[in-house]
């Protein structure tokens, strides 16, 4: 009986150490393949009161995305945002659109020519983010989430390329004068039945200039619309898919055939309730719990996105602030409680990636977090934890070259081919 028991602990210590072994040996691999492929996250909004000289993206900041947080997560290029929400379709919207959109390109030029030029640099192809990688530095690149601010005047669309913006959808929570959104699901009432006149005519525009067409948000029948107009693939800059998880935000099994056969790529979306809606309701509804009793204690009130997304700007802002007070008070019991509803987290993002490769292929799918934007799941929960999804992937028994379609090249290659598309048209 001794020696069956000296014989059981052996062979457990050495099950465990063989584990330990292999665990070691999978993150030695990860790490390599982490550092060496570009990694790009094509959808991080921004706040243009980080971009000043007091606070900016070189410092600590309680965003998702800062410049060390993109140094520790290895990230090499951020997509940043130039959004604005859908407002009346009139003169006086339009106005206001595209002051906020001018003030977010504003901001980003501040970043990479008056913040930190030396450790950020802004590009607009494939061989200009190539190139800051190799001398060491992280890349901006843009993207105009909504078309609202183009307003009637389609030169709007070669103001927004001249300053460096590389994609563009053109609709967002809310029909667009350019196309419907996918919010029209909720009530089957629409706008355009897919794309305005307009919004043909923006599809055309974008073609001539070079910018990638985004379909992460526009309906269903504008998404159909826009591959059958555009002459270049197009992406869904942060969408999951709908096979998976029932959201109109993500795309199903013949929306992913459209998008292969187009030629395009989805950009697979670290946005919880778009990963795993039940297991996020249930996370969210206890977290709310924890956050309204310390709410309570210091006079806060937590609120719907919906009645934040009514507040002026300085009122929104001013409410984030004490938010995240709120949101650090709580961290304490909010830990304790994953021990009994765990959140949405980086095995969720994962088998999304596995269905989209296995539905369209490795060379039409990519990744996108929507930091700063409401994206963040449990394991890559800012840019600093972006190596989790690497090591997953390593995890999973994708290879070196799988992962650099996956963090990037994918996306690159896109771009390319949607830039060879207007040179053609030009030349003609």
């Amino acid at each position: 009986m001794k020696i069956l028991k000296t014989c059981l602990f052996i062979f457990s210590a050495v099950f465990v150490a063989n584990a330990q072994s292999t665990n070691e040996d999978l993150q030695e691999k990860a790490r390599r393949i982490h550092e060496k492929v570009i990694t790009i996250d094509t959808h991080n909004d921004i706040n243009v009161n980080n971009f000043t000289a007091e606070k900016n993206y070189t410092q600590n900041l309680d965003t998702q995305v800062t410049l060390p947080k993109m140094e520790k997560g290895g990230v090499d290029v951020s997509w940043l945002i130039v959004y604005t929400g859908q407002e009346s379709l009139d003169a006086a919207g339009y106005k206001t659109a595209y002051e906020t959109a001018m003030s977010k390109f504003d901001a980003i030029h501040r970043l990479v020519h008056e913040i930190a030029p030396s450790q950020i640099g802004l590009a607009t192809t494939s061989r200009e983010v190539r190139d800051l990688v190799a001398k060491g530095k992280k890349v901006a690149m843009i993207g105009v989430e909504n078309g609202y601010p183009v307003g009637t005047d389609i030169k709007n669309v070669e103001k927004f390329y001249d300053l460096g913006a590389r994609y563009m959808s053109l609709s967002h929570n809310g029909h667009s004068q350019l196309c419907d959104s996918n919010t029209g699901e909720a009530n089957n009432e629409w706008l355009h039945g897919g794309l305005s006149d307009l919004g043909k005519e923006v599809v055309k525009e974008m073609n001539r200039l070079g910018m990638m067409i985004d379909i992460s948000h526009p309906s269903k029948e504008a998404m159909r619309q826009m591959i059958e107009l555009s002459e270049a693939p197009l992406i869904a800059s942060h969408s999951s898919a709908r096979g998976l998880c029932n959201h109109s935000r993500n795309l199903d099994d013949e929306q992913l055939q459209w998008l292969k056969n187009n030629g395009g790529v989805i950009q697979t979306v670290a946005f919880s309730s778009y990963l795993n809606t039940e297991k996020h309701n249930a996370y969210d509804a206890a977290v709310k719990k924890v956050y309204d009793e310390v709410g309570a204690r210091i006079g806060f009130k937590v609120l719907s996105r919906d009645e934040v997304r009514a507040m002026e700007p300085e009122e929104r802002n001013a409410y984030y602030e004490e938010f995240r007070r709120v949101r650090k008070l709580s961290q304490p019991k909010v830990q304790k409680l994953k021990e009994k509803v765990p959140p949405v987290d980086v095995t969720d993002f994962v088998d999304h990636v596995d269905y989209l490769v296995e539905k369209i292929g490795i060379d039409h799918v990519g990744i996108s977090s929507d930091f700063d934007g409401g994206g963040g799941i449990e394991g890559w929960s800012d840019a600093s934890e972006s190596f989790n999804i690497t090591q997953e992937l390593v995890k999973r028994g994708y290879s070196e070259e799988q992962i650099a379609k996956l963090w990037g090249e994918n996306l690159l290659r896109v771009l390319d081919e949607v830039q060879a598309v207007a040179q053609k048209l030009q030349k003609s």
